[in-house]
Protein backbone atom coordinates (compact mmCIF):
# COMPACT_ATOMS: atom_id res chain seq x y z
CA UNK A 1 0.00 0.00 0.00
CA UNK A 2 1.49 3.56 -0.86
CA UNK A 3 2.05 6.02 1.12
CA UNK A 4 -0.80 8.29 2.70
CA UNK A 5 -1.43 10.40 5.71
CA UNK A 6 -2.95 9.49 8.71
CA UNK A 7 -6.45 10.82 8.60
CA UNK A 8 -7.85 9.17 11.62
CA UNK A 9 -7.08 11.51 14.66
CA UNK A 10 -4.41 9.53 16.72
CA UNK A 11 -1.76 10.54 19.54
CA UNK A 12 2.06 9.25 19.87
CA UNK A 13 3.36 9.10 23.61
CA UNK A 14 7.48 10.06 22.90
CA UNK A 15 9.30 8.87 26.25
CA UNK A 16 11.62 11.36 25.02
CA UNK A 17 11.91 13.95 22.18
CA UNK A 18 14.37 16.72 21.25
CA UNK A 19 12.35 19.99 20.50
CA UNK A 20 15.02 21.86 18.75
CA UNK A 21 16.86 23.13 21.74
CA UNK A 22 16.24 20.20 24.02
CA UNK A 23 15.38 16.63 25.11
CA UNK A 24 12.15 16.72 26.70
CA UNK A 25 10.94 13.69 29.08
CA UNK A 26 6.93 12.48 28.34
CA UNK A 27 5.74 14.38 25.49
CA UNK A 28 2.42 13.71 24.09
CA UNK A 29 1.99 14.27 20.27
CA UNK A 30 -1.34 15.03 18.54
CA UNK A 31 -1.72 14.20 14.89
CA UNK A 32 -4.81 14.67 12.93
CA UNK A 33 -4.60 14.23 8.79
CA UNK A 34 -1.07 14.28 8.55
CA UNK A 35 -0.10 16.82 10.68
CA UNK A 36 0.88 17.61 14.29
CA UNK A 37 -2.14 19.19 15.92
CA UNK A 38 -0.36 19.70 19.36
CA UNK A 39 2.50 19.08 21.40
CA UNK A 40 1.89 18.33 24.96
CA UNK A 41 4.88 17.76 27.66
CA UNK A 42 4.38 16.74 31.00
CA UNK A 43 2.68 13.70 29.91
CA UNK A 44 4.52 11.47 32.24
CA UNK A 45 2.59 8.60 31.80
CA UNK A 46 0.93 7.58 27.73
CA UNK A 47 -2.44 8.62 27.27
CA UNK A 48 -5.20 6.37 26.67
CA UNK A 49 -5.16 4.75 23.01
CA UNK A 50 -1.62 6.70 22.43
CA UNK A 51 0.90 5.08 20.78
CA UNK A 52 4.15 4.77 22.70
CA UNK A 53 7.92 5.63 20.91
CA UNK A 54 10.19 4.33 23.62
CA UNK A 55 13.67 6.02 23.26
CA UNK A 56 14.38 9.29 21.78
CA UNK A 57 12.16 10.81 19.05
CA UNK A 58 13.34 13.70 16.54
CA UNK A 59 11.71 14.90 13.80
CA UNK A 60 12.14 12.78 10.56
CA UNK A 61 15.42 12.95 8.74
CA UNK A 62 15.97 14.31 5.53
CA UNK A 63 18.55 12.85 2.93
CA UNK A 64 18.97 16.37 0.65
CA UNK A 65 21.05 14.43 -2.14
CA UNK A 66 20.37 10.97 -3.65
CA UNK A 67 21.42 9.11 -6.22
CA UNK A 68 18.96 5.82 -5.85
CA UNK A 69 20.93 4.02 -8.78
CA UNK A 70 24.34 3.85 -6.86
CA UNK A 71 23.34 1.87 -4.01
CA UNK A 72 24.12 -0.92 -6.53
CA UNK A 73 27.87 0.18 -6.43
CA UNK A 74 27.82 -0.59 -2.51
CA UNK A 75 31.29 -2.34 -1.94
CA UNK A 76 31.80 -3.40 -6.07
CA UNK A 77 33.98 0.18 -6.12
CA UNK A 78 35.98 -0.86 -2.61
CA UNK A 79 38.04 -3.15 -4.91
CA UNK A 80 40.88 -2.06 -6.06
CA UNK A 81 42.33 1.87 -6.32
CA UNK A 82 41.58 5.11 -8.38
CA UNK A 83 39.85 8.12 -8.19
CA UNK A 84 36.04 10.12 -8.37
CA UNK A 85 36.67 9.51 -12.66
CA UNK A 86 37.48 5.42 -12.52
CA UNK A 87 34.85 5.06 -10.30
CA UNK A 88 32.63 7.06 -12.30
CA UNK A 89 32.92 3.85 -15.30
CA UNK A 90 31.46 1.71 -13.15
CA UNK A 91 28.88 3.91 -11.91
CA UNK A 92 28.29 4.42 -15.53
CA UNK A 93 28.37 0.41 -16.51
CA UNK A 94 25.33 0.06 -13.79
CA UNK A 95 23.05 3.49 -15.30
CA UNK A 96 23.66 1.49 -18.78
CA UNK A 97 21.44 -1.62 -17.42
CA UNK A 98 18.31 0.23 -15.64
CA UNK A 99 14.60 0.22 -17.16
CA UNK A 100 11.88 1.93 -15.88
CA UNK A 101 11.08 -1.35 -13.96
CA UNK A 102 13.98 -2.20 -12.76
CA UNK A 103 15.05 1.58 -11.41
CA UNK A 104 11.62 1.21 -9.70
CA UNK A 105 12.67 -2.17 -7.82
CA UNK A 106 15.95 -0.89 -6.75
CA UNK A 107 14.87 2.40 -5.90
CA UNK A 108 11.81 1.16 -3.80
CA UNK A 109 14.09 -1.21 -1.77
CA UNK A 110 16.95 1.70 -1.45
CA UNK A 111 14.35 4.30 0.07
CA UNK A 112 12.96 1.46 2.25
CA UNK A 113 16.14 1.14 3.70
CA UNK A 114 15.96 4.91 4.21
CA UNK A 115 12.92 4.26 5.92
CA UNK A 116 14.54 2.15 8.43
CA UNK A 117 17.45 4.56 8.67
CA UNK A 118 15.35 7.35 10.29
CA UNK A 119 14.27 8.96 6.49
CA UNK A 120 11.59 10.23 6.00
CA UNK A 121 12.18 12.61 2.86
CA UNK A 122 14.91 12.23 0.36
CA UNK A 123 15.87 14.58 -2.54
CA UNK A 124 16.53 12.66 -5.68
CA UNK A 125 19.10 14.11 -7.96
CA UNK A 126 17.71 12.22 -11.17
CA UNK A 127 19.23 12.00 -14.57
CA UNK A 128 18.74 9.01 -15.51
CA UNK A 129 15.88 9.97 -18.25
CA UNK A 130 15.98 7.91 -21.39
CA UNK A 131 17.07 4.38 -22.55
CA UNK A 132 20.15 3.53 -23.41
CA UNK A 133 21.42 5.85 -26.57
CA UNK A 134 19.74 8.34 -25.84
CA UNK A 135 16.15 6.82 -26.75
CA UNK A 136 12.90 8.25 -25.48
CA UNK A 137 10.49 6.07 -23.79
CA UNK A 138 6.91 6.10 -25.09
CA UNK A 139 6.32 8.41 -21.67
CA UNK A 140 9.38 10.61 -21.67
CA UNK A 141 9.42 10.20 -17.73
CA UNK A 142 9.10 6.93 -17.16
CA UNK A 143 11.67 6.82 -15.22
CA UNK A 144 11.08 9.70 -13.18
CA UNK A 145 7.38 8.33 -12.66
CA UNK A 146 9.48 5.21 -11.32
CA UNK A 147 10.99 7.06 -8.87
CA UNK A 148 7.65 8.32 -7.70
CA UNK A 149 6.07 5.15 -7.33
CA UNK A 150 9.17 3.89 -5.62
CA UNK A 151 8.82 5.96 -2.56
CA UNK A 152 5.34 6.49 -2.60
CA UNK A 153 5.47 2.21 -2.08
CA UNK A 154 8.69 2.39 0.67
CA UNK A 155 6.62 5.13 2.59
CA UNK A 156 8.38 8.40 2.59
CA UNK A 157 8.37 11.85 0.66
CA UNK A 158 10.37 12.78 -2.30
CA UNK A 159 11.61 15.77 -3.72
CA UNK A 160 12.28 14.61 -7.33
CA UNK A 161 15.68 17.33 -8.58
CA UNK A 162 14.87 16.51 -12.36
CA UNK A 163 18.26 17.23 -13.87
CA UNK A 164 19.33 18.43 -16.78
CA UNK A 165 22.46 17.04 -17.73
CA UNK A 166 23.57 17.89 -21.75
CA UNK A 167 27.41 17.79 -22.60
CA UNK A 168 29.94 15.56 -21.28
CA UNK A 169 32.06 18.49 -20.71
CA UNK A 170 32.85 22.41 -21.64
CA UNK A 171 32.23 21.70 -25.27
CA UNK A 172 32.15 18.49 -25.75
CA UNK A 173 28.92 16.35 -26.48
CA UNK A 174 27.79 13.63 -23.96
CA UNK A 175 29.47 10.53 -24.27
CA UNK A 176 27.85 7.10 -25.22
CA UNK A 177 26.73 6.56 -21.59
CA UNK A 178 25.52 9.95 -21.07
CA UNK A 179 23.27 9.92 -24.06
CA UNK A 180 20.54 8.63 -22.02
CA UNK A 181 20.95 11.60 -19.78
CA UNK A 182 20.51 13.96 -22.20
CA UNK A 183 17.37 16.17 -23.70
CA UNK A 184 19.81 17.80 -26.07
CA UNK A 185 19.10 21.75 -25.29
CA UNK A 186 17.73 23.06 -21.35
CA UNK A 187 14.68 24.23 -23.44
CA UNK A 188 13.87 20.21 -24.09
CA UNK A 189 14.62 19.50 -20.99
CA UNK A 190 12.08 22.23 -19.43
CA UNK A 191 9.79 21.10 -21.83
CA UNK A 192 9.79 17.45 -20.49
CA UNK A 193 9.83 18.39 -17.07
CA UNK A 194 7.12 20.52 -17.40
CA UNK A 195 5.02 17.22 -18.18
CA UNK A 196 6.08 15.37 -14.87
CA UNK A 197 3.44 14.67 -12.63
CA UNK A 198 2.64 16.96 -9.93
CA UNK A 199 0.10 16.94 -6.86
CA UNK A 200 1.31 13.82 -5.37
CA UNK A 201 0.99 13.76 -1.45
CA UNK A 202 4.20 12.62 -0.96
CA UNK A 203 6.04 14.04 -3.57
CA UNK A 204 7.48 17.52 -5.27
CA UNK A 205 8.89 18.18 -8.45
CA UNK A 206 12.32 20.27 -8.27
CA UNK A 207 15.33 20.74 -11.07
CA UNK A 208 18.82 20.30 -10.87
CA UNK A 209 21.46 21.04 -12.85
CA UNK A 210 24.10 18.34 -12.90
CA UNK A 211 27.45 20.63 -12.80
CA UNK A 212 28.66 23.55 -14.96
CA UNK A 213 30.34 21.02 -17.20
CA UNK A 214 27.27 19.37 -17.99
CA UNK A 215 25.07 22.42 -19.02
CA UNK A 216 26.44 24.95 -21.52
CA UNK A 217 26.78 28.46 -19.88
CA UNK A 218 24.35 30.01 -21.97
CA UNK A 219 21.37 27.61 -20.94
CA UNK A 220 21.86 27.30 -17.19
CA UNK A 221 19.36 30.63 -16.90
CA UNK A 222 16.62 28.26 -18.70
CA UNK A 223 17.10 25.99 -15.91
CA UNK A 224 17.01 28.24 -13.11
CA UNK A 225 13.63 30.43 -14.42
CA UNK A 226 12.05 26.89 -14.82
CA UNK A 227 12.86 26.64 -11.08
CA UNK A 228 12.36 30.04 -9.81
CA UNK A 229 8.71 30.70 -11.81
CA UNK A 230 7.75 27.23 -10.24
CA UNK A 231 9.22 28.54 -6.86
CA UNK A 232 10.49 25.15 -6.85
CA UNK A 233 14.18 24.00 -5.18
CA UNK A 234 17.21 24.08 -7.66
CA UNK A 235 20.37 22.16 -7.01
CA UNK A 236 23.31 21.87 -8.39
CA UNK A 237 26.72 19.97 -7.89
CA UNK A 238 29.56 22.46 -7.24
CA UNK A 239 33.44 21.90 -7.31
CA UNK A 240 33.30 18.21 -6.35
CA UNK A 241 36.44 18.27 -8.19
CA UNK A 242 39.48 20.20 -9.03
CA UNK A 243 39.49 18.98 -12.56
CA UNK A 244 36.04 20.67 -12.97
CA UNK A 245 37.31 24.15 -11.31
CA UNK A 246 40.65 23.95 -13.39
CA UNK A 247 38.29 22.99 -16.81
CA UNK A 248 35.77 26.00 -15.88
CA UNK A 249 38.71 28.44 -15.24
CA UNK A 250 40.11 27.40 -18.75
CA UNK A 251 36.91 27.38 -21.04
CA UNK A 252 35.08 30.72 -18.83
CA UNK A 253 37.87 32.28 -17.04
CA UNK A 254 35.87 32.10 -14.03
CA UNK A 255 35.03 29.45 -11.16
CA UNK A 256 31.79 27.40 -11.33
CA UNK A 257 30.79 29.38 -7.94
CA UNK A 258 31.19 32.91 -10.18
CA UNK A 259 29.87 31.32 -13.35
CA UNK A 260 26.74 30.25 -12.04
CA UNK A 261 26.61 33.74 -9.84
CA UNK A 262 26.67 35.86 -13.39
CA UNK A 263 23.91 33.66 -14.60
CA UNK A 264 20.74 34.00 -11.81
CA UNK A 265 21.33 29.98 -10.63
CA UNK A 266 22.64 30.96 -6.89
CA UNK A 267 19.67 32.67 -4.62
CA UNK A 268 17.86 30.89 -1.29
CA UNK A 269 15.90 28.40 -3.21
CA UNK A 270 19.43 27.03 -4.44
CA UNK A 271 21.89 24.26 -3.05
CA UNK A 272 25.45 23.64 -3.60
CA UNK A 273 26.45 19.97 -3.44
CA UNK A 274 29.20 19.27 -1.90
CA UNK A 275 31.17 22.65 -2.73
CA UNK A 276 34.73 20.74 -1.86
CA UNK A 277 37.00 23.01 -3.58
CA UNK A 278 36.02 27.10 -3.32
CA UNK A 279 37.79 30.20 -2.89
CA UNK A 280 37.28 32.70 -0.45
CA UNK A 281 35.06 34.71 -3.09
CA UNK A 282 33.19 31.63 -4.21
CA UNK A 283 32.45 31.14 0.27
CA UNK A 284 30.97 34.90 -0.46
CA UNK A 285 29.19 34.47 -3.21
CA UNK A 286 27.49 31.38 -1.75
CA UNK A 287 26.79 32.85 1.32
CA UNK A 288 25.29 36.28 0.47
CA UNK A 289 23.09 34.78 -1.86
CA UNK A 290 21.94 32.79 0.51
CA UNK A 291 22.65 29.96 -1.40
CA UNK A 292 22.45 26.41 0.55
CA UNK A 293 24.96 23.88 0.58
CA UNK A 294 24.62 20.18 1.19
CA UNK A 295 27.54 18.31 2.92
CA UNK A 296 27.52 14.30 1.63
CA UNK A 297 30.70 13.46 3.95
CA UNK A 298 30.55 9.66 3.52
CA UNK A 299 30.97 10.00 -0.17
CA UNK A 300 33.37 12.62 -0.34
CA UNK A 301 35.70 10.63 2.09
CA UNK A 302 34.17 7.82 -0.11
CA UNK A 303 35.44 9.39 -3.49
CA UNK A 304 38.80 10.60 -1.95
CA UNK A 305 37.08 14.36 -2.95
CA UNK A 306 38.23 16.43 -0.07
CA UNK A 307 36.87 18.22 2.85
CA UNK A 308 34.35 21.14 2.05
CA UNK A 309 34.30 24.21 3.84
CA UNK A 310 30.90 24.12 5.53
CA UNK A 311 31.82 25.81 8.94
CA UNK A 312 32.93 28.58 6.89
CA UNK A 313 29.94 28.75 4.31
CA UNK A 314 27.74 27.84 7.16
CA UNK A 315 29.48 31.44 9.01
CA UNK A 316 29.10 33.65 5.76
CA UNK A 317 24.97 32.62 5.00
CA UNK A 318 24.90 29.38 3.74
CA UNK A 319 22.18 27.14 5.11
CA UNK A 320 23.58 23.52 5.66
CA UNK A 321 22.03 19.94 4.74
CA UNK A 322 23.09 16.70 4.61
CA UNK A 323 22.74 13.78 1.98
CA UNK A 324 24.16 10.52 1.45
CA UNK A 325 24.56 10.78 -2.31
CA UNK A 326 26.06 7.81 -3.72
CA UNK A 327 24.85 5.35 -0.74
CA UNK A 328 28.45 4.08 0.51
CA UNK A 329 26.14 3.81 3.51
CA UNK A 330 22.56 5.47 4.31
CA UNK A 331 22.95 7.02 7.70
CA UNK A 332 22.05 10.52 8.03
CA UNK A 333 23.22 10.43 11.86
CA UNK A 334 26.76 9.56 10.66
CA UNK A 335 26.83 12.59 7.78
CA UNK A 336 26.09 14.48 10.25
CA UNK A 337 28.66 12.85 12.65
CA UNK A 338 31.51 12.78 10.24
CA UNK A 339 30.89 16.71 9.04
CA UNK A 340 31.95 17.81 12.56
CA UNK A 341 34.85 14.79 12.85
CA UNK A 342 36.01 15.84 9.43
CA UNK A 343 36.64 19.20 10.02
CA UNK A 344 38.03 18.33 13.75
CA UNK A 345 40.61 16.57 11.72
CA UNK A 346 41.49 19.43 9.31
CA UNK A 347 41.55 22.62 12.26
CA UNK A 348 42.88 20.08 14.82
CA UNK A 349 40.25 21.92 16.93
CA UNK A 350 36.87 20.27 18.43
CA UNK A 351 33.12 21.57 18.77
CA UNK A 352 32.53 23.43 15.19
CA UNK A 353 29.12 22.47 16.00
CA UNK A 354 26.59 21.54 18.48
CA UNK A 355 24.46 17.88 18.30
CA UNK A 356 21.29 20.43 17.93
CA UNK A 357 22.98 22.45 14.99
CA UNK A 358 23.64 19.05 13.05
CA UNK A 359 20.37 17.48 13.82
CA UNK A 360 19.02 20.84 12.32
CA UNK A 361 20.80 19.89 9.48
CA UNK A 362 19.51 16.90 9.28
CA UNK A 363 16.16 17.30 9.76
CA UNK A 364 14.66 21.36 9.11
CA UNK A 365 17.44 22.33 6.56
CA UNK A 366 17.09 19.24 4.71
CA UNK A 367 13.29 19.68 4.26
CA UNK A 368 14.01 23.20 3.46
CA UNK A 369 16.44 22.50 1.25
CA UNK A 370 13.55 19.87 -0.45
CA UNK A 371 10.97 22.80 -0.54
CA UNK A 372 9.11 20.92 2.18
CA UNK A 373 9.27 23.88 4.78
CA UNK A 374 6.30 22.55 6.64
CA UNK A 375 8.58 19.67 7.96
CA UNK A 376 11.39 18.98 10.16
CA UNK A 377 10.20 20.29 13.31
CA UNK A 378 8.12 18.83 16.12
CA UNK A 379 5.72 21.48 16.66
CA UNK A 380 1.86 22.23 15.69
CA UNK A 381 1.02 22.59 12.14
CA UNK A 382 4.44 20.57 10.99
CA UNK A 383 3.90 17.17 9.24
CA UNK A 384 3.89 14.30 11.53
CA UNK A 385 7.19 12.90 10.43
CA UNK A 386 9.10 11.50 13.37
CA UNK A 387 11.73 9.42 14.03
CA UNK A 388 12.81 7.40 17.01
CA UNK A 389 16.29 6.47 17.98
CA UNK A 390 17.07 3.79 20.75
CA UNK A 391 18.44 4.68 24.27
CA UNK A 392 19.37 1.17 25.17
CA UNK A 393 21.15 -0.24 22.62
CA UNK A 394 25.01 -1.13 22.60
CA UNK A 395 26.10 2.14 21.41
CA UNK A 396 23.43 4.38 23.01
CA UNK A 397 23.15 2.76 26.61
CA UNK A 398 24.83 4.81 29.20
CA UNK A 399 24.19 8.63 28.71
CA UNK A 400 21.60 10.29 30.37
CA UNK A 401 18.42 11.08 28.58
CA UNK A 402 19.15 14.98 28.58
CA UNK A 403 22.07 14.24 26.73
CA UNK A 404 20.38 12.48 23.77
CA UNK A 405 21.35 14.44 21.54
CA UNK A 406 24.78 14.18 21.57
CA UNK A 407 23.98 10.30 21.85
CA UNK A 408 21.85 10.39 18.73
CA UNK A 409 24.99 12.27 16.57
CA UNK A 410 28.08 11.08 18.40
CA UNK A 411 27.21 7.49 18.88
CA UNK A 412 24.10 6.25 17.47
CA UNK A 413 23.64 4.93 14.23
CA UNK A 414 20.56 3.68 11.57
CA UNK A 415 20.72 0.64 12.96
CA UNK A 416 19.45 2.35 16.37
CA UNK A 417 16.36 3.82 14.63
CA UNK A 418 13.38 1.65 15.80
CA UNK A 419 10.17 3.66 14.29
CA UNK A 420 9.87 5.65 11.55
CA UNK A 421 6.46 7.93 10.92
CA UNK A 422 5.27 9.47 8.07
CA UNK A 423 2.30 11.68 7.93
CA UNK A 424 1.06 10.55 11.00
CA UNK A 425 1.16 6.68 9.59
CA UNK A 426 4.27 4.32 10.86
CA UNK A 427 6.44 3.22 7.98
CA UNK A 428 8.82 1.34 10.50
CA UNK A 429 7.38 0.21 13.67
CA UNK A 430 9.97 -1.89 16.01
CA UNK A 431 12.74 -2.15 13.04
CA UNK A 432 10.78 -3.51 10.84
CA UNK A 433 9.41 -1.80 7.68
CA UNK A 434 5.67 -2.09 7.43
CA UNK A 435 5.31 -1.85 3.97
CA UNK A 436 7.94 -3.99 2.79
CA UNK A 437 8.67 -6.64 5.25
CA UNK A 438 12.00 -7.98 3.91
CA UNK A 439 14.25 -5.33 2.92
CA UNK A 440 17.26 -6.65 2.82
CA UNK A 441 15.83 -9.50 -0.14
CA UNK A 442 14.14 -6.69 -1.98
CA UNK A 443 18.07 -4.76 -2.02
CA UNK A 444 19.61 -8.07 -3.02
CA UNK A 445 17.17 -8.99 -5.67
CA UNK A 446 16.84 -5.67 -7.76
CA UNK A 447 20.89 -5.24 -7.49
CA UNK A 448 21.24 -8.73 -8.93
CA UNK A 449 19.01 -8.15 -11.77
CA UNK A 450 20.87 -4.85 -11.89
CA UNK A 451 23.94 -6.09 -12.35
CA UNK A 452 22.59 -8.95 -14.98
Amino acid sequence: MPLTTQATPTTYWLEHAWLGTHVEPGVAVDVADGRITAVRTGADTPPPGATTLRGLTLPGLANAHSHAFHRALRATVQVGTGTFWTWREVMYSVADKLTPDSYYALARAVYAEMALAGITCVGEFHYLHHAPGGTRYRDPNAMGEALLAAAADAGIRITLLDTAYLSAGFGTPPNQHQLRFSDGTAESWAQRADALKDGHEHARIGAAIHSVRAVPAAQLATVAEWARGRQAPLHVHLSEQTAENDACRDAHGRTPTQLLSEHGVLGPRTTAVHATHLTGEDIELLGDSRTGVCMCPTTERDLADGIGPAARLQGRGSPLSLGSDSHAVIDLLEEARAMELDERLRTRTRGHWTAAALLRAASADGHAALGWEDAGTLESGALADLTTIALDSVRTAGPLPRLGAETAVFAASAADVRHTVVGGRQIVRDGVHTLLADVPTALAESIAAVRG
